[in-house]
């Protein structure tokens, strides 16, 4: 790599490539805040990603083609010419302006070669697998939910020259840049609010992976994939055990699946996983919950279940109707957690495990009574419960003060007994925050515990029975962590609650004069 010289003339260090990139990366959002047709980072990201996107699938079938070519065999491109990137972005003086925006966004338009044709969206929303490569597919379908929002073509250009000068065929580039992307995503989820409903911390993430451990062989889904958090650490976590070509083809073609209708998250979803190096992602973008309960047989079912289904929202009549009668909500979550047992295999998996399934669910499912009881009480009798973490209030900060907790369950058989273990917060520290998220290291404890249970300060069992005589209420309090007036001596606990009645009172009789003042 060259070195750079100083304005004095002394030798700078070597940018690395994560320098780089980063740099990169900024420079082409600086020149993105100019253009009068993006509104923030929820414009600029996807906008950037899609520009990424030609320029991976460029350089990854230039590669293809060229191992092809050295097998004799004959190469069957997914974007044909003139619409590859080398045709009409890879040219840093290369068409711009209005000429690059009608080309782009055009239905038919005169194309770099200067023959009329589609436009580029067009071509690639026409696109469809039936040469026989699956990825024309996936191509098709990410770009019909994208859209250009850029006024400026010049500034497009300038944005094409920079994602130009990534290398997407080199592994150490490859790295970082998805480790960029995460960060991209990061900021992203933080600019959504609302619209952030699809993030899970990456610590509660890798946590939930790392327990459940897929093995390579296993077919792993996220039934509400969002931008593919946990399909890209299960993708991480299967590719420590890739050991021959073999196992890199199975890999590649039959371990991870998705589903995100949301055309926004779907083009991320797809962009982040062929960063970290899935070829041709399998993500449905259609809703997990639109096929009928009772139709989802053997063949879809999977080895492994990895998820934070969306909660609190409303599903249509049309959706509660694929579910059985007696057990049809609205509660998004109570639906997804219908479908992720229906579609868990029965039987023992290759590794020879028993299908298994970790699921982030509200409190409300632990304590709900009615259709959510229900539910419950089919979960427990047809699958084993045999953990839940109760996570701290904080966790999913700033996208939702709801408390979250961890369901861990398998096709093993009825649940017995239900470990409960609570998720402490480490000294020093009050409660989690934006600026002060959970980390993965915070879950040492109850890693170190996984393995080796037994009852303590955070951890305690629970028959079955005793939840079934409780209606299924799944919101078990701890009974060995103490309460503070537990912790005084009788005289004291007393005195604080007379104290805090007569705080209370005050308050109240300060309100009843105000309000008397008022009138």
């Amino acid at each position: 790599m060259a070195r750079t010289k100083k304005k004095n003339g002394a030798d700078a260090a070597p940018m690395t490539t994560s320098q780089m990139l980063g740099s990169l990366l900024k420079s082409a959002r600086d020149i993105m805040r100019k253009d009068k047709g993006l509104n923030g980072d929820l414009d600029r990201l996807p906008l950037l990603t899609w520009i990424m996107f030609l320029k991976f699938l460029d350089d990854l079938e230039q590669q293809r083609e060229e191992e092809t070519a050295l097998s004799g065999k004959k190469f069957k491109a997914a974007i044909e010419a003139p619409y590859r990137w080398r045709d009409w972005a890879a040219d840093p003086q290369g068409i711009t302006g209005d000429e690059l925006l009608s080309f782009i966004n055009s239905d038919e338009a005169v194309r770099s070669d200067g023959t009329k044709g589609l436009g580029l969206f067009a071509y690639l929303r026409s696109l469809s697998s039936s040469n026989g490569d699956n990825r024309r597919d996936v191509i098709a379908t990410v770009f019909k939910g994208v859209d250009n929002r850029m006024k400026s073509g010049y500034l497009l250009r300038d944005i094409i020259n920079k994602v130009g000068g990534i290398h997407f065929t080199s592994s150490d580039e490859l790295h970082t840049l998805g480790a960029l992307y995460e960060s991209m995503l990061r900021e992203m989820r933080d600019a959504a609010g609302d619209s952030g409903e699809f993030y899970t911390p990456r610590a509660v993430v890798r946590f939930m992976v790392e327990v459940t451990d897929p093995r390579l062989g296993e077919t792993v889904l996220d039934p509400a994939s969002g931008t593919g958090g946990f399909l890209v650490e299960a993708y991480n976590h299967l590719e420590k055990q890739v050991k021959t070509v073999a196992d890199r083809k199975r890999l590649q073609d039959d371990s991870i699946a998705g589903c995100e209708p949301k055309s926004l998250p779907y083009l991320l979803c797809q962009m982040n996983l062929l960063l970290h190096g899935l070829d041709a992602p399998q993500i449905d973008p259609g809703n997990a919950l639109r096929f009928k309960l009772t139709e989802i047989g053997e063949k879809e079912r999977v080895d492994v279940i990895l998820t934070n289904p969306p909660f609190g929202g409303e599903e249509e009549k049309g959706i509660q109707g694929n579910f059985p009668e007696d057990r049809q909500t609205a509660e998004t979550a109570l639906l997804f957690l219908q479908l992720i047992m229906r579609k868990l295999k029965r039987q023992p998996t290759l590794a020879g495990r028993p299908a298994r399934a970790a699921v982030v669910v509200p409190n409300g499912t632990l304590f709900g009574d009615g259709v959510c009881a229900r539910i419950k009480e089919e979960l427990l009798k047809s699958f084993n419960l045999h953990t839940i973490v109760r996570l701290p209030n904080g966790v999913f900060a700033p996208y939702t003060p709801i408390p979250t907790n961890l369901l861990f369950f398998d096709s093993s058989g009825p649940t017995k007994d239900i470990w409960f273990v609570e998720h402490t917060i480490p000294e020093g520290r009050k409660h989690y925050t934006k600026t002060q998220p959970l980390k993965y290291p915070d879950f040492e404890p109850c890693l170190n515990w996984w393995n080796r249970r037994e009852v303590n300060e955070s951890a305690w069992m629970v028959p079955v029975s005793e939840i079934r005589d409780a209606n299924y209420n799944l919101d078990q309090r701890n009974p060995n962590k103490k309460s503070l007036v537990d912790e005084l001596a009788p005289a004291e606990a007393a005195n604080r609650i007379l104290q805090s009645e007569r705080e209370i009172l005050a308050i109240l009789e300060g309100l009843v004069n105000s309000m008397s003042e008022g009138s």
